[in-house]
């Protein structure tokens, strides 16, 4: 009985307190003359670890099951060892460059290892960023490095199972900070150049995925076919890992979309359901589109079409309605499932679990949509078809060249590709001299 007293007075305190967490601000007064909103911080960093779950164990479990069995612990390894390297490039110069004033192509050095963020005060003041309205300065900048992190870990998808772990980390480092973070900065970062062009992106479809997509299309193209493509089996060994994978990123994606509101407010709402539709008719229209063609509906396929429609929504969640959202994920399931299946086959390129075909293709369809079904009412701004486009072309074309020369550099240094001999025996036991029993 003495227990549950104790229990009851502590439920009754706990309701008492969420109204003043959720309603009102609860934290020290900003230098703006503003305040901390203690509701917006709390889903910030809920948002913050729901896109890094995205990438461990998300999109390592998804790639992970996709990759023949002799291959499994290298591409787990491909999304850890990206996750650590690029949170220490983000410290000491990505987050600086891609989110502070400098020019409308790139940020200054002003947060070189983040030198001036002031956490806490004598006077109780903390730092914030013009971007991150009522959060702290140190959560906005922790949110946006889950974004750097799983950017560069979506391209190791189209390249699994051939390239060396010494050249992924230089080629990784490199293109972290040559092509994700000044096209942050474009898109993103404060006078970035495309964002005063009108090129409208809520969460990512171009800085994350037309980025990841296409540098995965030049990595396929650049490396060249896995040994025994398209003559050999190469089933993946496990998709009970892969629809696991797949579950995590949509809902590790409620961060990824709706955290992109930074507040806990009707947008992030919005932002959430937007997400939770879309995905849902484009794992469908997969589904659907695979039955028609192949007489069998897979679980390789509703897997693959949720994400398709996840990407798809990702620069719409906070600029479209309902409709806008049901439209999308059509769209990005049928058109995905040609780009990942019919696209590939015809024009023979071997992108290995389909980076560009989801990820490329489905940030396209979703950034293109958006300047079509973008609601004023609701983002507060016009969608503008142009200027989708134009973010479209740049990225792609930006992001292609400078890949395409970091690889052609990192092959003349160290070389790209395992030997052939290390590919047949795989790259678990030739890279980290450990195998999956």
């Amino acid at each position: 009985m003495k227990a549950f007293t104790k229990t009851a007075i502590s439920l009754y305190l706990l309701a008492t307190a969420l109204p003043a967490l959720a309603d009102g601000p609860a934290g020290p007064a900003l230098a703006e003359g503003k305040v901390i909103n203690a509701g917006d911080t709390s889903w910030m960093l809920i948002s913050t670890a729901l896109v890094l779950f995205m990438t461990i164990p998300g999109l390592a479990l998804f790639y992970g099951g996709m990759v023949r069995k002799k291959n499994v612990l290298a591409t787990l390894m491909q999304s850890f060892a990206v996750t650590a390297l690029v949170t220490v490039l983000w410290i000491v110069a990505g987050y600086s460059l891609a989110f502070t004033v400098g020019t409308p192509w790139l940020g200054s050095l002003d947060r070189f290892l983040l030198d001036g963020m002031v956490y806490i005060k004598d006077t109780g003041k903390l730092t914030v960023h013009p971007l991150a309205g009522t959060i702290p300065e140190s959560v906005f900048m922790m949110f946006q490095m889950t974004f750097a992190i799983i950017t560069p870990a979506l391209i190791t998808g189209a390249f699994a199972e051939r390239m060396k772990f010494s050249a992924m980390l230089v080629f990784m480092t490199l293109w972290s900070l040559l092509v994700y973070t000044p096209v942050a900065h474009w898109v993103w970062g404060p006078g970035g150049w495309m964002a005063d062009k009108g090129v409208l992106d809520f969460a990512g479809g171009t800085v994350v995925h037309i980025n990841a997509g296409i540098a995965g299309l030049v990595c396929a193209l650049v490396m060249g076919k896995r040994l025994g493509y398209g003559r050999e089996a190469m089933a993946p060994h496990n998709l009970v890992l892969t629809l696991v994978g797949a579950s995590m990123l949509w809902v590790g994606w409620f961060g990824f979309n709706a955290g992109s509101a930074a507040a806990a407010d009707g947008r992030a709402g919005l932002a959430m359901v937007t997400t939770q539709v879309a995905t849902a008719v484009a794992a469908l229209a997969w589904t659907f589109a695979e039955w028609f063609a192949k007489k069998k509906p897979s679980v390789l396929g509703i897997a693959s079409g949720a994400v398709a429609g996840l990407v798809a929504i990702t620069p719409a969640a906070g600029f479209v309605d309902i409709k806008g959202a049901l439209l999308i994920g059509l769209v990005a399931g049928i058109v995905c499932f040609w780009g990942a299946t019919t696209l590939k086959h015809k024009l023979g390129y071997d992108d290995s679990l389909d980076a560009f075909g989801v990820h490329g293709i489905g940030g396209i369809v979703g950034a293109l949509l958006t300047g079509i079904f973008a609601v004023k009412s609701i983002g507060g701004v016009e969608g503008s078809l142009a200027a989708q486009a134009l973010g479209v072309v740049v990225t792609a074309a930006y992001c292609a060249v400078v890949t395409f020369v970091l690889l052609k550099l990192v092959d003349l240094v160290i070389g790209l590709r395992v030997a052939e001999d290390e590919e047949r025996e795989g790259l678990d036991l030739v890279l980290h001299g450990e195998r999956v029993e």
